[in-house]
């Protein structure tokens, strides 16, 4: 069967479906090649070779799986740029720092 269609069957079986990998055709492709990616992208990485679709699709991948992201950088940067302020997992409310005190 061609590709089209199994997105075409994807959404016919989900039409509200969040994410296409979530679907049971794609998912079951992930779960089955994953580690051979993450093989290949270190393997290329180790030898200097450009990989950047591969090492992108490994961290999306990973990206959809994360409970928590490291937006905490972000936040940090913004505070310190312009005051935002910031959220903290372990405790409640909205901080500030004065970074260069």
């Amino acid at each position: 069967m061609q590709f089209l269609q199994k997105i075409t069957d994807a959404y016919a079986e989900n039409a509200g479906i969040a994410n296409l990998l979530l679907a049971s055709y794609f998912k079951k492709i992930v779960d089955e090649y994953q580690q051979a990616l993450r093989d290949i992208v270190a393997y290329a990485v180790q030898n200097g070779i450009l990989v950047p679709t591969f090492s992108a699709a490994i961290a999306y991948s990973d990206s959809c799986r994360a409970a928590v992201l490291p937006a905490n950088l972000i936040q940090a940067q913004r505070d310190y740029f312009g005051a935002h302020a910031y959220k903290c997992a372990d405790k409640e409310g909205v901080f500030h720092t004065a970074w260069l005190d």
